[in-house]
């Protein structure tokens, strides 16, 4: 039985196969690794088919060595779901080749590295800000396993006026859940911005603290976690995390 069809197109992993006089599987994973075209476009699925028309082409720096695992990071906006909640639309469907931020465009995107991600640390569908994803299960284990330990930092927009010793309070004096709270970092960015720098952050807790000191939350964002800050990522737009940055 021959490797073709009607329209006399074979297996891609095939063309493949007999230019780089590989194996079947290594032509498999050549193009897993997105290191093919057809007519200049790259095609990363192994049961993709060309016709004997079209050109297939070879990246020069085409390797055999696995994808490394990826990290991505995402500017959420606010009302887009983050593992808060069930309302709103996921956060997965902000992570798009489109929306890959213009100064990360020369990194090499693969569909595959939007596949087995994990959300690290879940972020409120009315906030926005810094949200990671990742495939590496050492970023996995150090951001979800030790949440509690990892400082993140917050701008919450406020409404109202705060009591008199509110802003101590929000340092450290409040109950959340019934149970005392443990000293944070709360500062004035301006009249109308706190910023929190705290570890072990839950669901409803900011907005929580800020009632207890006769504030309303008008908008939170989260602008680092760990050692990586969000910095200038567009809202909306995603990066890779880059080798060198560690949280």
């Amino acid at each position: 039985m021959t490797d073709t069809s009607t329209d006399n197109s074979i297996r891609l992993a095939k063309r493949v196969a007999e230019m780089r006089a590989c194996s079947r599987r290594e032509a498999e994973q050549y193009i897993e690794g997105g290191w093919v075209s057809v007519d200049g476009v790259v095609v990363e699925e192994p049961g993709a088919r060309a016709a004997p028309s079209q050109t297939v082409t070879i990246a020069p720096e085409a390797t055999l060595l696995d994808v490394v695992p990826v990290t991505l990071l995402l500017h959420k906006p606010a009302g887009i779901n983050a593992g808060v909640g069930r309302q709103g639309v996921p956060a997965l469907t902000c992570l798009r080749a489109d929306t890959l931020t213009a100064d990360a465009r020369g990194q090499r995107f693969l569909k595959r590295h939007l596949a087995g991600l994990t959300l690290t640390n879940p972020l409120e569908t009315m906030a926005s800000g810094l949200l990671v994803f990742t495939q590496d299960f050492r970023v996995a284990r150090k951001l979800v396993d030790d949440a509690a330990r990892m400082e993140q930092e917050l701008i919450v927009e406020v409404a109202g006026q705060i009591a008199e010793d509110g802003l101590a309070k929000l340092n450290h004096g409040l109950t959340f859940n019934g149970k005392a709270l443990p000293p944070i970092k709360v500062s004035w960015q301006n009249e109308k911005r706190l910023r929190f720098a705290l570890k072990g952050v839950q669901p409803g807790q900011i907005e929580h603290m800020c009632k207890q000191v006769g504030l309303s939350v008008v908008a939170i964002k989260r602008i680092r976690i760990g050692r990586i800050a969000m910095a200038g990522l567009p809202v909306g737009e995603w990066r890779y995390l880059q080798p060198y940055e560690r949280f």
